[in-house]
């Protein structure tokens, strides 16, 4: 399912220097007493991109390599943890939107577009983006891929929208020199006009020991598809995520294999809804908790590795939050429009929207 954005005008290929502009956050908690701040320690560092483009993925490698995708054909690299960036974009793929990126390292990243049909694509680099290989392109018109993750440089999987009554779900286990549709015997059913929301590259989540998770939504419900086994096969849980025509699940996030979160939001989204749920035991049952208080709800999320306490930092079109304790309160971080966030570690992680922009979050 397409989120809308802006195309923008092409990036530029050259390296550009950052302007630091990092302060301690003192904006108020957004579900505290007025005037209660956050702790001072997470910063927030503004980085020039060197593009005006819609950035709509990211994806860390470590606390220094940072790959982000976004709408115009493009995609940015960083190895020196944001102070410059790199932005360039892949030929003959100025009309495609990267809704997903993944960084395998330095000089080896996956992106993929969205869209029907043939827009639905797959490219890698091996030289840093110097060259980009077209690995799949999407033969089905009514096929639409949403995001994809990756167990290790080799194993990887993508969900897409349900067409033909079957989850529309591929798989490689070679780097993506070949890319196959998972058979619809080894899915559950489809809901009818099921799919995945590609507004952050955060709707499928894998994990340690072949588990990963995949959040999927119709007007009338939410639901998680689990795999342990590398996605030989898959369960399905429901979800408490209040869903609509355009709004439901969007992001999951675990933190290890049994203590996760999944998010919702979108245009549709109503004063009351449930935009946020936690599960301790992998994924099988979910508890409604606490709504993050962002206007259109949360595009993308991440567990930020290391922190201090559990730590989860949600963004969408009205700003960044993050909670402490497992969604039971939320503090504000700031209002700006974001998609996509990603952590490397406690003092590195990057989140990305609209215009070019690039927030380095630290400090958690």
């Amino acid at each position: 399912m397409m989120r809308p954005g802006s195309t923008g005008r092409p990036p530029t290929t050259l390296p550009l220097f950052t302007m630091l502009l990092a302060t301690a956050l003192a904006t108020a908690c957004s579900s505290m007493p007025a005037g209660e701040s956050r702790p001072a320690a997470v910063v927030r560092t503004e980085q020039v991109s060197g593009t005006d483009v819609l950035l709509i993925a990211v994806s860390p490698v470590n606390e220094n390599v940072v790959w982000v995708s976004g709408a115009g054909g493009t995609w940015l690299r960083s190895t020196n943890g944001g102070t410059t960036w790199q932005a360039g974009r892949v030929p003959g793929a100025d009309s495609l939107q990267f809704r997903d990126v993944h960084a395998v390292d330095a000089n080896t990243a996956y992106l993929l577009s969205i869209g029907s049909g043939s827009d639905s694509r797959i490219y890698k680099t091996t030289d840093a983006g110097a060259s980009w290989t077209l690995q799949f392109t999407n033969a089905e018109p009514r096929g639409f891929y949403d995001c994809f993750d990756f167990w290790d440089a080799r194993r990887a999987v993508v969900i897409g929208d349900e067409f033909d009554g079957s989850v529309a779900m591929l798989e490689t286990a070679d780097g993506g020199a070949t890319w196959t549709r998972v058979s619809r015997a080894a899915l559950p059913p489809a809901q009818p006009g099921e799919g995945s929301f590609a507004a952050s590259g955060t709707c499928v989540e894998t994990g340690q020991g072949g588990r990963a998770w995949i959040v999927a939504s119709n007007p009338d419900y939410g639901r998680v598809l689990h795999t342990a086994d590398y996605g030989s096969t898959w369960t399905v849980d429901t979800l408490p995520i209040t869903v609509r025509a355009a709004s439901g699940p969007q992001s999951v996030t675990f933190r290890d294999a049994n203590n996760g979160m999944a998010l919702g939001g979108g245009y549709a989204v109503q004063p009351g809804d449930v935009l946020a749920a936690m599960t301790n035991d992998g994924g099988h049952t979910w508890s409604a908790v606490t709504r993050p208080p962002l206007a259109t709800g949360v595009w993308g999320a991440s567990w930020v590795p290391g922190a201090g306490a559990p730590t989860v930092v949600a963004v969408g079109p009205a700003g960044s939050v993050y909670t402490r304790d497992h969604g039971a309160t939320w503090l504000s971080i700031d209002s700006l429009n974001y998609w996509s966030v990603g952590f490397a570690s406690a003092d590195a992680g990057w989140a990305v929207g609209t215009d070019g922009r690039i927030t380095k979050l630290s400090g958690f």
